[in-house]
C-alpha cells in the first residue's frame, strides 16, 4: 500500500515520489472495469490483498472482491481508494496562468486540477488554494504562470490503498485530495473530500432506514 507526501515546491518536471519517477501522466477519462469475481473468502485484510497484488492486480482484486461480497463499502475493513475514486482529472501546463485555471474549474465545475510540467505530474492544486494565494498576491496575479508559483504540497495513493488510511492521512495532512496513481506512474483519478462525505453518507442512509 503506498501513500507519498509530495512538499510545496516549484512545478519544475516530475514532483511525483521516486516510485513514480520518470513517468508521464496520462490523459484520463474512465477506470478500466476488473474482472468479474466470485464469492468464496470470508475475510481479507491489507497484508493478504498485498500478497495477492504481487500475482497481479487482476487476481489481487478479485481476491479482494470476493472476501468483501455483501459488504457496504463504507464497512469494509480494508477499502480500495479505487473504489470510490472519480477518473475524471483535468490538468494544466506549469506555463497556464492563474485566470486560465480559474476558467477551466468553472467551465468543468470541478474544484482540483493536475498541474504539469514537460507532461509530467508537477503538482495537484484546488480551488481553496487558488483563492487564498490571489488574496495574498498583487493586483496582476491573475496573470501569474505556475513556473513562478510554489505549489501547495499533495498526496498521492496507489489505487489498491486502503481508503480508510488515506482518509485519515488526508485529515492529518489537512488536504481535501489525493492523486490516484497506477503501477505505470500515471495518473489514474482523484479522491477528495466530497468523495468521502458521499460514502458515509451513504452508511448514515442505510442506518436511518434500519
Amino acid at each position: 500500500m503506498s501513500i507519498f507526501v509530495s512538499e510545496p515546491g516549484r512545478p519544475v518536471g516530475t514532483r511525483l515520489p521516486e516510485a513514480f519517477r520518470a513517468r508521464r501522466v496520462d490523459d484520463v477519462t474512465e477506470l478500466t472495469e476488473t474482472h468479474s469475481i466470485n464469492p468464496g473468502r470470508s475475510e481479507a485484510t491489507d497484508a493478504e490483498f498485498q500478497a495477492a497484488a504481487n500475482a497481479g492486480r487482476y487476481r489481487a482484486l478479485q481476491e479482494y472482491g470476493a472476501a468483501a461480497a455483501g459488504e457496504r463499502r463504507e464497512q469494509r475493513p480494508y477499502l480500495p481508494v479505487s473504489e470510490i475514486a472519480s477518473p475524471a482529472l483535468y490538468r494544466l501546463p506549469a506555463t497556464a496562468t492563474i485566470a486560465e485555471a480559474l476558467s477551466v474549474m468553472d467551465e468543468h465545475q470541478v474544484h482540483h486540477l493536475v498541474i504539469t510540467a514537460d507532461d509530467n505530474v508537477a503538482g495537484l492544486i484546488d480551488l481553496r488554494w487558488l483563492l487564498a494565494w490571489l488574496h495574498e498576491n498583487h493586483a496582476d496575479a491573475m496573470s501569474q504562470t505556475f513556473v513562478h508559483i510554489e505549489l501547495p504540497a499533495f498526496l498521492t495513493a496507489s489505487p489498491e490503498t486502503d481508503a480508510h488510511q488515506l482518509a485519515r492521512l488526508m485529515l492529518a495532512h489537512q488536504l481535501n485530495a489525493a492523486l490516484v496513481v497506477d503501477e505505470r506512474g500515471a495518473a489514474s483519478g482523484i479522491v477528495t473530500s466530497t468523495d468521502y462525505l458521499r460514502l458515509y453518507a451513504n452508511a448514515g442512509r442505510h442506518e436511518g432506514t434500519v
